[in-house]
């Protein structure tokens, strides 16, 4: 076995200020974590992945558990070189181990791509991913030896810098690449004589240098591609970063995206050429979105498969649902899970719909609850149109057929069918099975008593 990845995720993240663990915090839409192992999933099998867990170890284990990854725990953190101690007995029968930090979310699979294969070309012992950035504060340095070398002559700690030191422009990315056997040979050499009293990993440059192993540099194309974040401001600039990617890949795909910089946009949505998408809109999740659309503005779309030549109109929240080619929504339309709307459907102003099966060209233009209930094709259903499906202890369901008319304020109280082609005249409650074809009426007779607006009106002048 060539290669294992080791991701660095048992540390709290304190400076965030968060009860939450440092790699659970999401950027693009996902955990840190989970764009690290992504990354690292395109360079080698998961079962090669060793993900590093201590503080709330089971709750970073169930982040990423279904991703195929192997855990190492280091239930006390002290430090990046202990938890390769920790982990030495599960990587060390490969050949090279490759570190990742499970806080750099932008870290890309070309570029541990491009470390692995340097590593190899050099026969480096160790190799460490560089990058200059401009604002090199909180940032150890990499010394590398005179003359222009590949090879680094040391590893220096922020708080280990002197004058001289930090004049240096290459920061420490906490990204290598290690042979396993020169790495395991020494690892038990670390020491704690710093300022945190941590076995760092970033010591074994020095430690192998010594032992006159090879210890190489590779600077990252990139260095945003190398940042952590440590604290909420600097999550969130990362945020933008990826968001900003994934709008950018999208745009280069095809989709016009009006002002990107106001919407957000995960990391797995896929749009289809020529779909417009306004200002203020939220693609979330794994959405997928069809060709010739337009989502307009401030309309939530999470977890939503869209066909093609859809209309959203503003406003609109479609979670966990399908809606089909040629469909017409919203304004301010609510599609609650499970919902399908059929090809060409309506679902318009302040309709909501759960657990909904609606068949092609059926409508439902206004103000409707729809929830577990299956509904033909070509069906109208009026303003107003409730499907009572809960009965205090259960959800039922009502089933319309073919081309039914549901008149305004009807109320359909499940279990209930109405036949195909039957008429529900409005301001109806229906309890009982309609028959096909058939007008069911469930309302009172209408009563008018002439005179007695005028009655009323005088007896109160009277009083």
């Amino acid at each position: 076995m060539q290669f294992a990845i080791v991701i660095m995720a048992a540390g709290k993240g304190t400076r965030l200020k968060s009860k939450r663990p440092k790699v659970l915090h999401e950027v693009g839409g996902k955990p840190l974590i989970r764009h690290v192992v992504d990354a690292a999933r395109q360079i080698v099998p998961p079962e090669d992945i060793y993900v590093i867990v201590g503080h709330e170890a089971g709750l970073v284990r169930d982040s990423v558990s279904a991703l195929g990854v192997q855990f190492v725990e280091q239930t006390q953190q002290r430090g990046t070189g202990h938890a390769i101690q920790t982990a030495r007995q599960a990587v060390q029968g490969y050949e090279n181990v490759i570190v990742l930090s499970g806080d750099v979310p932008l870290i890309r699979p070309e570029t541990i791509r491009a470390v692995r294969d340097f590593h190899l070309e050099r026969r480096a012992a160790m190799t460490v991913l560089t990058a200059a950035p401009e604002d090199l504060r909180g940032y150890g340095r990499v010394i590398r030896k005179p003359n222009g070398s590949d090879e680094v002559q040391e590893i220096v700690e922020p708080k280990a810098l002197t004058p001289d030191k930090e004049k240096a422009r290459e920061i420490n990315s906490g990204i290598y690449g290690f042979a396993g056997k020169p790495l395991f040979s020494h690892i038990e050499n670390l020491g704690t004589d710093n300022a945190h009293g941590e076995f760092y990993l970033t010591d074994m440059a020095e430690i192998l240098v010594k032992a006159g192993e090879r210890v190489v540099a590779l600077e990252a194309k990139d260095p945003d591609e190398v940042l952590g974040a440590n604290t909420i401001t600097e999550m969130m600039a990362i945020d933008g970063k990826l968001r900003l990617i994934t709008a950018r890949r999208l745009m280069a795909e095809g989709v016009t995206i009006f002002r990107p910089e106001t919407s957000v946009i995960d990391s797995g949505v896929m749009v289809g050429p020529d779909t417009v998408i306004e200002p203020f809109v939220q693609l979330l999740g794994e959405t997928k979105v069809g060709s010739e659309c337009r989502i307009r503005s401030y309309s939530v779309l999470e977890h939503a498969t869209v066909g093609n030549h859809v209309l959203v109109r503003q406003g609109c929240i479609i979670s966990q649902s399908r809606v089909d080619d040629g469909v017409l929504l919203g304004p301010y339309a609510h599609l609650r899970p499970e919902s399908e709307i059929g090809e060409g459907a309506h679902v318009g102003n302040f309709v909501e719909t759960k657990k909904v099966r609606l068949g092609k060209g059926s409508k439902a233009g206004h103000l409707a609850y729809l929830g577990d209930a299956e509904i033909g094709e070509g069906v109208n259903v009026g303003a107003g149109v409730i499907t009572c499906n809960y009965d205090g202890v259960a959800k039922r369901k009502t089933v319309i057929g073919d081309n039914v008319f549901v008149g305004s304020d009807s109320t359909l109280v499940a279990p209930v069918k109405l036949g195909n082609g039957s008429y529900i005249a409005a301001g109806s409650c229906i309890t009982e099975d309609v028959p096909e074809d058939a007008l069911a009426l469930g309302r009172s007779r209408q009563t008018i008593k002439e005179g007695w607006a005028a009655q009323r009106r005088n007896k109160k002048q009277t009083l």
